[in-house]
């Protein structure tokens, strides 16, 4: 499912190709969005070209072809074949309650001491991508490696938390809560739009979402464009 901003500009970049043949530039992205800066277009576009929507063509400034629109999985006018195109899952990370412990295969006294957590999509290490997501399935976890609360699990996508342990196509449980203290490995809502897995520093009256990766910057927002969904408590990792 893409954000309203992201159907906007993908329907704008469409538009604008079918019309001149040439895709918008920044600025008229950003007037036609009504978007304070060209970095939140860097942003929707980078997020675009993840799902499959998109694809940005190499050694050539501008280019942009699109892939497919939102209301179908086939390829838009135009476009080529044989691209990657990545299933989306829909839904609401605040409507997720872990379920009550139940006894799994692994009980074997039947006492009931793992819990089953919902996989709740796809979190990014690395580029922001949507992670207002549905269950797509459950792990068991033992109930003694949560403590208390609500928790849900997302699959890590990207290297930007490489240097906190944390690696592409990682699970990482998340207690769900909505405010961290510093230097808490958190998901952060940014805008209401983007979602991404990063270290808190809270700087006076600002955020700051920190990198565990020195190829990544440290981003500053301030404090109404970001919203805690969450904090890592575990990680589960498959060999």
């Amino acid at each position: 499912m893409l954000t309203k901003k992201q159907s906007e500009l993908l329907r704008f970049i469409n538009e604008r190709l079918k019309e001149a043949g040439v895709p918008p530039s920044f600025d008229e992205m950003k007037d036609a969005l009504d978007l304070r800066s060209k970095s939140g277009i860097h942003r929707l576009i980078m997020a675009l070209e993840e799902r499959g929507f998109i694809r940005r063509l190499p050694n050539r400034a501008r280019a942009l072809e699109v892939l497919r629109l939102p209301e179908s999985s086939t390829p838009a006018p135009g476009a080529r074949s044989g691209r990657f195109s990545p299933s989306v899952i829909e839904g609401n990370l605040g409507r997720v309650r872990t379920p009550a412990p139940t006894a799994s295969a692994n009980d074997e006294d039947g006492s009931g001491n793992s819990v089953m957590i919902p996989v709740m999509g796809r979190i990014a290490a690395g580029t922001p991508i949507s992670a207002i997501q549905s269950r797509s399935h459950t792990i068991g976890m033992p109930a003694d490696m949560l403590g208390t609360g609500d928790h849900y699990a997302l699959e890590v996508r990207g290297d930007s938390m490489i240097e906190a342990g944390i690696l592409d196509q990682d699970v990482v449980i998340i207690r769900k809560q909505d405010t961290a203290e510093t230097g808490d490995i958190v998901v952060a809502l940014i805008d209401d739009e983007e979602a991404t897995l990063k270290r808190l520093r809270k700087r006076g009256a600002s955020i700051a979402l920190e990198a565990a990766n020195p190829a990544y910057e440290t981003r500053i927002f301030g404090p109404d464009r970001v919203r805690i969904q969450g904090r890592l408590v575990n990680l589960m990792r498959r060999y």
